[in-house]
């Protein structure tokens, strides 16, 4: 055998070749967890090659094994990939959605990537391509890279990664990150190291795979650095163990100090070393400087130093300045990691004597504006880890710290959005949808704390929730006040959506429950008893609508203003139109099967119809911008194709059909295939929302403690004040079945309002469990089953979507559920009424049987 390092252009283009995957091997089976990371690696060695001096800088991705195919012959070279065709498949599909990405813009570019690394121009059939995939992912490999895709296969692993790369282009548009699309394939083709690996014909290439298979446990990064540092010690190991490692490493646990070798490599300057990388960065550091038993200690005690600093990130309370602590506190509660090397920056400068406790709270202060007033504009927050990572390099030297830190977050490409940006985005944004529970919590918080009341609320012991004043659920009460409102061509449905979710609309309560979906003048009540002066304003107005919203959204800017520091201006700051980036990417992130309206899109921006249409119009290259139809399901009168290149296809319907969006008898598209503004939020927010984090609150209350009975009563007054008793007692039966099945139930704290999850693994095991589906009261329109396809996709065996799709296609035998494949990655709802039929019950349960013993099965093997 022989092994050398090479790259995939290397390995790839040159020659007309093929490498084969084998018959024994898996099918392709990479999830949305391993390409993240993939592109997590890709952009960031795409940024690198913007540095002149990081020209010869690669990432190993890893090995490639081959060894000569049986029809290997002189002309045509072909290998079998005996490991590492995951990889191969990846970057291949990879560089297929870069080629399509610019097809349009850049055709000759698109032919150049086509025919340097993905086909051989001068074969035919499966000959014709550079990589032949095994048999089961053949078909679909060859449609992606032939451009002959249709809705057969939609949920593969091969169309899901091409879809994932498709949209993650899309979103690296943004001019704020440092790369384009010619980089992210230069990372891909020249960047990404691989050994190559190549056995003769007389190895036994089965052994080979079957050993390179077969892994044990691996060493941390953490474990590999302090081993390397012990054995080269000579002469003072036990002391420096003794006196510095021991109290460090017993003061955090090996994650945290695995982290905190990363930040001590950051501080050192190593600004673009990824976590996983350490170990192989700080062992080059010290070798690069001949390191050896003095400069060793000197390492060893900086990292015992800093300790302390990095636990009071980790544990605000350790922090002695009450100010200071309190900064601290609120970072934490924002979950703010991403500017840890900012942070442990000035806890280094404050010990040195360079920074007083005033100024640091000053300083913290410029962080937490620029976080927040970014959550609130909703600017993406895929560049934080680098623009923090960049501050102990790039922070002026001819200020002082604190001046020096709100210089740097104000520069060019930072996108720290000033006052009349965080003005406007207030009164029209979408809110709720935006950044975790925790984070919209806190703002509502500061906002309340900002009115300086008397007897201030204790919020860490109130249980306070998120409250929306005119309710998601509106009623036809509220439906009525809004006509009132309503401009020409503008439904109060309409209206709802675009407001529901801003700031204006939004308060903290711990009575939500009680609030619910009711008229205004019960609320008013309700409120008026709260002792946060925020509620009390709100129940002293008449009424409550749009303008009340916009109003009330104007006072809160004023303080919001007062209270996040805004950027200096003048320091380069590059502007952008970041709404339109969020339709784009909305739009490429669009499943299979489904499309939305320009209602629902606009209420996701925070925009209004007709502006979504004219830019949807006039705006050549958005992806699946003709799936965006009226609310009536129809190609709206002023639809036209943005280019000509797009009229000379098929006419809007034919492409919908092909993209697996069904017609009704009167030629509208199926309603139960709409994306409204909540699921197109969802497409992007991942996890980050509400509901993900009631699963938090209900893995933690096991089904005995006291408080989830108290959860499971309140559960059922809610469901029994909203639904027939004949649903109520259906659900008790299907509870009572998931328990029978060896499941527990799980009741949410109730962000929005009380929740009963199926849950499956050990109860008050945090992160163990898996759950199929949420139950919900319905807040005055019936009770809801929530199917969390979405979660279920991160989780073992269900991260296979042909096991999620298996699951669908049991739910929908039920009479009356139609759940379309396109919400596969969301979280459709079953009304629980639905229960009530016996034939539904005895359906569901069995679904829920086959979901438990899958879910066994793939936990026992």
């Amino acid at each position: 055998m022989q092994a050398k390092e090479t790259l995939f252009a290397d390995l790839m283009q040159g020659r007309t070749q093929q490498f084969q995957v084998p018959l024994y091997q898996r099918t392709y089976s990479w999830t949305e967890k391993q390409l993240k990371q993939l592109w997590s690696d890709i952009t960031e060695q795409a940024g690198l090659a913007e540095s002149a001096e990081d020209e010869g800088s690669t990432h190993f991705l890893g090995s490639v094994v081959l060894a000569p195919s049986p029809q290997n012959d002189a002309t045509f070279p072909r290998w079998l990939v005996v490991d590492g065709q995951q990889r191969l498949t990846t970057l291949s599909l990879a560089l297929a959605a870069i080629r399509d990405h610019v097809a349009e813009a850049a055709p000759r570019e698109a032919d150049r990537i086509n025919e340097q690394y993905l086909i051989n121009k001068w074969k035919t059939g499966d000959d014709h391509l550079r990589l032949l995939p095994t048999q089961a992912d053949r078909a679909q490999f060859t449609a992606h890279l032939h451009g002959t895709v249709t809705g057969e296969g939609a949920g593969s692993g091969v169309a899901t990664a091409y879809a994932f790369f498709r949209k993650k282009l899309v979103e690296a548009e943004d001019p704020a990150a440092p790369q384009d699309v010619f980089r992210i394939e230069q990372a891909i083709t020249s960047r990404l190291a691989l050994v190559a690996v190549t056995a003769e014909r007389r190895d036994n290439v089965h052994r080979i795979f079957e050993s390179l298979n077969n892994t044990g446990l691996k060493l941390s990064q953490a474990d590999l650095l302090r081993n390397y540092l012990f054995m080269k010690l000579e002469e003072r190991g036990e002391h420096i163990y003794a006196t510095y490692w021991l109290p460090l490493q017993n003061s955090l646990s090996n994650d945290e100090l695995e982290q905190l070798m990363w930040l001590q490599l950051v501080l050192d300057g190593d600004d673009r070393v990824r976590r996983q990388d350490l170990y192989a960065a700080q062992q080059r550091r010290l070798e690069e400087e001949q390191a050896g038993d003095e400069e060793i200690e000197a390492y060893i005690r900086k990292l015992h130093r800093r300790s302390a600093h990095f636990r009071r990130l980790l544990h605000p309370e350790e922090e002695p300045d009450p100010a200071v602590r309190k900064a601290l506190h609120r970072l934490d509660a924002w979950q703010a990691s991403a500017t840890y090397p900012a942070l442990m920056l000035l806890f280094d400068r404050r010990e040195r004597g360079e920074l007083d406790s005033a100024s640091m709270v000053r300083a913290l202060m410029y962080i937490e504006s620029f976080l927040v007033r970014r959550m609130i504009c909703r600017v993406p927050t895929n560049n934080l880890n680098r623009i923090f990572q960049a501050v102990p390099g790039q922070l002026p030297g001819d200020v002082p710290v604190a001046e020096g830190l709100h210089r740097l977050l104000s520069s060019e490409n930072r996108f720290w959005p000033d006052d009349a940006e965080l003005r406007e985005k207030i009164r029209t944004a979408p809110f709720y949808q935006y950044g975790r529970w925790q984070q919209r919590k806190l703002v509502l918080q500061r906002l309340e704390e900002s009115y300086g009341h008397p007897e201030p609320v204790d919020f860490a012991a109130a249980q306070l929730t998120v409250e929306h004043v005119m309710p998601q659920s509106s009623g036809d009460e509220w439906l009525r006040a809004l006509s009132e409102e309503a401009d020409e061509g503008e439904t109060p449905e309409e209206l709802h959506a675009r407001f529901q979710h801003t700031l204006g609309n939004l308060t903290l309560t711990a009575v939500n429950a009680e609030l619910s979906n009711h008229p205004f003048v019960r609320k008013q009540d309700l409120l008026r008893g709260s002792h946060l002066e925020m509620n009390r304003r709100i129940a002293a107005t008449e009424r409550w609508g749009v303008r009340e919203i916009l109003a009330r959204a104007d006072e809160l800017a004023d303080r919001a203003i007062a209270l996040w520091p805004a950027p200096l201006r003048g320091v380069g700051r590059a502007e952008r139109n970041r709404d339109w980036q969020l339709a784009h990417e909305v739009l490429a992130a669009l499943p299979h099967g489904t499309w939305t309206a320009y209602g629902d899109l606009a209420a996701f921006l925070g925009s209004g119809a007709q502006a979504v249409g004219n830019h949807l119009a006039n705006t050549p290259g958005v992806i699946n911008a003709y799936r965006v139809l009226t609310s009536e399901g129809r190609v709206s009168d002023g639809f036209r194709w943005a280019t000509p290149q797009d009229e000379e296809h098929a006419d809007v319907r034919a492409r919908l059909t092909a993209d697996g969006v069904r017609f009704t008898a009167t030629g509208a598209a199926d309603p139960a295939q709409r994306l409204t503004a909540d699921e197109l939020a969802s497409l992007l927010a991942g996890t980050d929302d509400d509901r993900a984090d009631c699963e938090d609150t209900a893995q933690h209350a096991t089904a005995g403690a006291p408080e989830a009975e108290t959860r499971a009563e309140r559960f059922f007054r809610q469901l029994a004040a909203d639904d027939s008793p004949e649903t109520v007692e259906a659900v008790r039966a299907v509870l009572a079945h998931w328990e029978s099945l060896g499941g527990w139930i799980g009741h949410g704290a109730g962000h929005v309002i009380t929740s009963a999850y199926l849950m499956l693994g050990e109860a008050g095991a945090p992160g163990r469990g898996i759950w199929p589906m949420t139950l919900y009261p319905g807040a005055g329109r019936g009770g809801t089953a929530e199917v969390v396809f979405q979660y279920m996709a991160a989780r073992e065996p269900f991260t296979d979507r042909a096991l999620r799709a298996e699951l669908l296609t049991c739910l929908n035998a039920l009479d009356g559920v139609d759940i379309p494949d396109g919400k596969l990655e969301l979280r459709p709802n079953i009304r629980l009424s639905l229960f009530e039929k016996d034939s539904n019950r005895t359906l569901l349960l069995e679904a829920l049987t086959w979901f438990r013993d899958r879910w066994n099965s793939g936990n026992s093997s």
